[in-house]
């Protein structure tokens, strides 16, 4: 089975439409998360991770003490210098989490100013730390449940754990975050005429009885199972969302986020492509619950964030999927991430001595068995669609994983 619809290499990610230009060079991105670091054992040290570079963070790792030491550079990443007129205020909820520190990296590499709000519940401060102390930046620490004031123009709303296993460990205060969260927000956005963006989830559908799901399929949800406080809490959110719109006018843009899967991903979130490959990369046995025959669409981080953008600038107002529409068994996929991570070991030459097995367990409860996006109305309204291939973001994400595993990190 092909991984890959396409074989071009990518240098740049972004658009300039819709009146705000997102270009930015793909080597520029991958500088701050594949960052250089340093291990050292006794009188030796070894350089791992990316080249040295006169911007972001190193790291020091002293296997003999299991220490390691921090060290951020004085100078920033360089962004771009825009006009008062073109530099917009930004307000990023769940900034130092996965898909939002990189939104973050692009906002700020594009000269925009941006607060970042988390309370770091799955979210970790290492995410953004590279941008610590810049003039356009700032951090807060804050539980969206809670209000909080602030001037701002446009408000990315990501605040919300999106793991099974996170979500699931305090169902109330999921449903709280998702409630009383976007209800702050959008009260926020309705105060300073901001335009507001919720990210949404293809969990809205539940276990789909269409199949590709579209927007206007209204879902197959259990309304009391061990996933409906994040499936549920999201499907409210979205209903605040439009009752805001049309009660108060505010300028509201729905994301529905498919599977996506990229570096600073949690590798403990029990997420299937986290789980695929730190089990390949550790030459364990690969975990498929089931018999592997339910199906995933997996889009790649930097495709998402173009589609954000272009989303939240855009004139498109209804919901709108954000997804890849190519679809994998999960057991094809074990099989593929399998291959990915040998490829790149014995292009290293640190092959693990023995291939690694594909093990079944039993499936959880509610687990969805079909799930691919339509994304006509993206490809319609943005005219946007996925630009990397499956096979190209695994292979990102083994080196990113690699290098935490060199680094101590995992």
């Amino acid at each position: 089975m092909s991984t890959s619809t396409s074989t071009e290499k990518i240098t740049e990610v972004g658009h300039n439409r819709f009146g705000f230009d997102s270009r930015i060079e793909v080597d520029t991105l991958r500088s701050l998360y594949l960052t250089p670091s340093y291990i050292k054992s006794g009188d030796k040290t070894t350089h791992v991770g990316a080249p040295h570079k006169d911007y972001g963070t190193e790291s020091v790792y002293d296997k003999d003490s299991n220490k390691i030491q921090y060290t951020t550079f004085a100078k920033f990443p360089p962004v771009r210098l825009l006009p008062n007129s073109e530099r917009k205020r930004i307000l990023v909820t769940g900034g130092a989490g996965f898909v939002g520190s990189h939104l973050v990296d692009r906002l700020m590499l594009l000269g925009h100013e941006v607060t970042v709000l988390d309370n770091f519940f799955t979210g970790s401060r290492t995410t953004v730390s590279h941008w610590v102390g810049h003039p356009n930046f700032e951090m807060v620490r804050h539980d969206v449940v809670e209000p909080f004031l602030i001037e701002v123009d446009q408000i990315y709303h990501l605040a919300c754990p999106a793991s099974p296993p996170h979500y699931q460990y305090n169902a109330v205060k999921t449903i709280k975050t998702s409630f009383m969260g976007t209800l702050n927000m959008l009260g926020l956005a309705k105060r300073t005429k901001a335009r507001f963006l919720i990210t949404s989830t293809s969990e809205v559908y539940g276990d789909p009885e269409e199949h590709p799901q579209r927007e206007d399929y209204w879902g197959h949800v259990n309304c009391i199972g061990p996933r409906a406080c994040y499936d549920e809490g999201k499907r409210v959110a979205e209903t605040l969302t439009y009752g805001y719109q049309r009660q108060d006018g505010v300028d509201v843009r729905v994301a529905r986020i498919f599977n996506t899967f990229g570096p600073r991903m949690n590798p403990y979130d029990g997420r299937v492509v986290s789980n695929f490959i730190l089990q390949a990369l550790k030459g364990e046995d690969m975990t498929v619950y089931g018999d592997g025959s339910q199906t995933r669409s997996f889009q790649y981080v930097h495709d998402l964030v173009d589609g954000l953008i272009l989303l939240m600038n855009g004139p498109e107002t209804r919901p709108v999927n954000i997804g890849n529409g190519h679809e994998f068994t999960i057991l094809e996929f074990a099989e593929a991430v399998r291959d990915i991570v040998e490829d790149i070991q014995k292009e290293q030459g640190v092959a693990n001595p023995k291939r690694v097995n594909i093990i079944h367990k039993e499936l959880p409860t509610n687990d969805p068995q079909r799930r691919r996006p339509d994304t006509t109305r993206a490809k319609e309204t943005l005219e946007w669609q996925p630009r990397w291939a499956v096979r190209q973001g695994v292979e990102e994400m083994v080196r990113y994983y690699q290098s935490q595993i060199a680094q101590g990190n995992i």
